[in-house]
């Protein structure tokens, strides 16, 4: 295993970290409080970092996500990413990677995924989607979603299309939810036929067939992508079809919903790694300056030893996140190494976050401070990566199948 980045991989780190750094600051954060922030999300596109990946691949996406860990930057990179540049290059057919990636290159497209497939969802004869799907990150910029019904088949819904719908809920986290409703919304299966011929350019076809480009507002309405917020969503589902299968394979054997999952998990493992890291640099430089009887917090052991607890879990999500994304770039097999990545960044995470906000004490309860963003994208990144005991359940249930074959 080789986790030495290339010189491309390296050069994007180094341009995602200085944009993030002097574009996500705490003021700004506080001032677009659960909305994108759409200066930022520009100048990333501008700079070609969401083009950038299909070149570096899922570890130099992992690398860059990192970077927006760190700072808890709200753009929808990693979901646009992995549910959009990766999944359309990957299990595309040619018609739709010229169709759909370049709006997702230069970000006037957003992507997102209502995933994993959890029953519900369902397509009928026409490929018309209805239904529920608990969660789906980012969906109010969303252009597009990527939707994965009870079959394991992967559809794209737009976000402004007729039958597609999106209903706020309350939450108290930085990527604030909504529920979005599917009723008979027409999908476009990924690997599979395109929109019908009757919309390329007719007078029938929705703006965004014409386009290619649509953004959303809270609910579904036409809106400027980048000025909404990082949603939820839920997708419930009506009616059956037995031929949802994208179809597409990936080199490692595995299916197009598979390697998507996978994906995301390794995706969003990495951007846990960040917010670790960005919270125990705080709790770090918090303890170092703060003095209790005449001494540096930091020269307690009991403080030196759950930072160094919380130093050794970061490292192990982000070790844990680099292999599974280096092997899913070789075409080596990945599945046990993402649900393992996942595992640790909800499980080592949370203990991470929650290590960060106890050592700063009193302060860390303030919830203007800035170690409690990095809280709530922790705990938040834990309950999408689901909790450890299910992760582990599947993971034990792969290396079973895996050693019976």
């Amino acid at each position: 295993m080789d986790f030495a980045p290339t010189e491309e991989q390296t050069a994007a780190q180094g341009l995602a970290a200085r944009i993030f750094g002097d574009l996500s600051t705490h003021e700004r954060l506080a001032g677009a409080g659960t909305g994108t922030d759409a200066e930022l999300w520009k100048e990333l596109c501008t700079a070609g970092l969401t083009a950038a990946v299909e070149e570096i691949g899922l570890l130099g996406l992992v690398l860059l996500l990192e970077e927006q860990g760190r700072t808890t930057a709200q753009v929808p990179f990693a979901a646009s990413c992995v549910y959009g540049l990766l999944a359309v290059t990957a299990h595309g057919t040619d018609e739709q990677r010229e169709r759909l990636l370049p709006p997702l290159r230069d970000g006037t497209a957003v992507a997102t995924g209502a995933f994993p497939a959890r029953g519900g969802m369902r397509a009928d004869d026409e490929g018309r989607l209805s239904g529920s799907v608990p969660y789906v990150p980012w969906l109010r910029d969303a252009s597009l979603v990527l939707v994965a019904d009870s079959d394991r088949g992967l559809w794209i819904v737009r976000t402004g299309d007729p039958g597609v719908g999106t209903e706020p809920v309350e939450t108290t986290a930085p990527w604030s939810a909504a529920r979005l409703v599917l009723d008979r919304a027409r999908g476009e299966r990924l690997g599979g036929e395109g929109p019908p011929e009757e919309w390329l350019g007719g007078e029938g076809a929705p703006e965004e067939w014409r386009t290619g480009i649509v953004g959303a507002g809270a609910r579904g309405e036409p809106g400027v992508v980048g000025a909404g917020a990082h949603e939820e969503s839920r997708i419930a589902g009506a009616g059956a079809h037995e031929e949802s299968r994208a179809g597409a394979r990936g080199e490692s054997g595995v299916g197009a919903y598979e390697a998507v999952l996978a994906a995301s998990r390794i995706a969003f493992a990495g951007m846990q790694a960040g917010v670790c890291a960005g919270s125990l640099a705080r709790a770090v430089a918090h303890t170092t300056t703060r003095e209790q009887f005449g001494r540096p917090l930091s020269t307690k052991q009991a403080v030196l030893l759950r930072a160094a607890d919380a130093h050794m879990d970061t490292e192990a999500i982000r070790v844990t996140a680099y292999e599974a994304a280096w092997r899913y770039d070789t075409g080596l097999p990945y599945g046990p190494q993402a649900l393992t990545a996942a595992w640790w960044a909800s499980e080592a995470g949370k203990r991470v976050v929650h290590a960060g906000q106890h050592l700063h004490g009193g302060t860390g309860a303030d919830l203007d401070h800035p170690v409690h963003r990095h809280f709530l994208w922790g705990r938040q990144l834990d309950a999408y990566l689901g909790c450890g005991s299910e992760v582990l359940q599947e993971l034990g249930g792969l290396l079973v199948k895996e050693g019976s074959e």
